[in-house]
């Protein structure tokens, strides 16, 4: 492995990788918990009605998610002038995913590290990630929307929230609006106008990344590979013999992931699941079957991407060189 990865790698060291390591082990006691809570046997009998190729086909999305998520980092990378391989620029990526329970969005920064490393300045990694939430939370608002759909008396919430993306959306491709937005705010006082100033100034530094067409191919992108994880979701409720429908498993999945980031908690860890049990349960499962899908989408999505994070710092640490510095 190269100087230059071998830096990266040791900005894990000290508290960051004790915090990673703590979040698991209070993740997997949370978990075991929770499952002790709802009834340990019937959890266990619900793993067993998913099966071996119900895991795999779980999986499967999920690594689909990774992958179409990643397709829009690299360019949002492009969009912003830095182009990097596809090999280290994967592993880079997925190593960002180890620390995503970990305080602070640990795994971010070092995500920036190890591309600062290849000549990316930090500005422009912070552009493509404020770029990539904004276009998370867009896909999870509008499959949402889409569960909310099948009811009437929610039409007119369907309707609002769909005007409101579409407003949110020309606004993030517009220079003329961010200016304004920047010169309102800065020509004011008080804390509000003051984060309002840097928000607009985080969103003009990320604006190329927000051109039309660009904007309308990482939200397709996003819905697509949300929409992947929501489908397994919804093809596990089938399994475990639930009578849920796919709208209302989209409904649940997005609600409970949205739910989770307006938490600011790592992972969304605690408010996503109580969100997902508790509208399952008022669907009408019992809460030892509510309680197992949910352990068990969580551990197929987020704990997998975690998994599959430490494997790639394992790989950065010690793996191979790039094959441009072998080279």
């Amino acid at each position: 492995m190269g100087p230059n990865m071998t830096a990266g790698a040791n900005y894990l060291e000290g508290w960051r990788l004790r915090a990673l390591i703590l979040s698991i082990v209070a993740a997997t006691a949370g978990y075991l918990a929770f499952s002790l809570w709802g009834g340990w046997n019937e959890v266990v009998a619900a793993f067993v009605q998913i099966g071996l190729v119900g895991t795999l086909i779980a999986l499967c999305l999920s690594l689909m998610n990774y992958a179409l998520r990643f397709c829009r980092w690299q360019l949002y990378l492009s969009q912003l002038g830095h182009r990097v391989a596809w090999p280290p620029s994967l592993r880079i990526y997925l190593s960002g995913f180890a620390l995503t329970t970990t305080p602070g969005k640990a795994g971010e920064a070092f995500r920036g590290v190890l591309l600062k490393q290849r000549g990316v300045p930090f500005p422009a990694t912070f552009a493509a990630f404020i770029s990539e939430r904004l276009s998370d939370l867009v896909a999870i608002v509008l499959l949402t929307l889409v569960g909310l759909a099948q009811y009437p008396q929610a039409r007119g919430i369907v309707m609002a929230g769909g005007l409101g993306i579409v407003a949110v959306l020309a606004c993030l491709s517009s220079k003329t609006l961010l200016d304004r937005l920047h010169r309102w705010a800065s020509a004011r006082q008080g804390k509000l106008m003051a984060l309002v100033t840097h928000v607009s100034e985080m969103l003009g530094g990320a604006r190329r990344c927000h051109r039309p067409g660009l904007l309308g191919v990482a939200t397709v992108i996003s819905v697509i590979a949300w929409g992947a994880e929501a489908l397994a979701f919804y093809w596990m409720l089938g399994w475990l013999d639930a009578d849920i429908s796919l709208s209302f498993a989209i409904f649940v999945y997005a609600l409970s992931m949205l739910a989770g980031a307006l938490s600011f908690l790592p992972g969304g860890l605690g408010s996503a699941e109580a969100v997902m049990v508790s509208l399952l349960v008022l669907k009408g499962m019992t809460m030892p079957a509510a309680i197992a899908a949910t352990v068990f989408i969580r551990l197929a999505t987020l704990w997998f991407a975690v998994m599959i994070g430490l494997v790639a710092l394992i790989r950065s640490r010690h793996g191979e060189a790039p094959a441009e510095e072998k080279a």
